[in-house]
């Protein structure tokens, strides 16, 4: 399993995109950037943003596509189910199912 799913999830900031993720699947940078501020009171610029995006995305936990000149960013569940079987139902994982 890699590091980078924890590094990537030890953020709270990156924890916060997530859960806006969540909530509503499929932002561009300028809504997660927006919500972030919104809702939580951050005051990241778009580099920030797009920087923890990055990670978010190096780690497997978002996808991200274009739609014209649009990118849009997809939560993705794979990462974080592996850290479940693996520790929490380790049974799954030895048997393959």
């Amino acid at each position: 399993m890699p590091d980078d799913v924890f590094k990537a999830l030890a953020d709270p900031t990156r924890r916060k995109i997530l859960d806006e993720l969540t909530e509503r699947n499929g932002q561009s940078l300028f809504e997660i950037c927006a919500r972030l501020a919104t809702r939580h009171g951050l005051g990241s610029s778009r580099q920030a943003i797009s920087q923890h995006l990055a990670v978010l995305e190096s780690a497997g936990l978002i996808r991200t596509r274009r739609e014209g000149r649009c990118k849009f960013h997809d939560l993705t569940t794979e990462p974080l189910e592996r850290i479940v079987t693996r520790w929490l139902d380790p049974d799954v994982r030895e048997t393959g199912e």
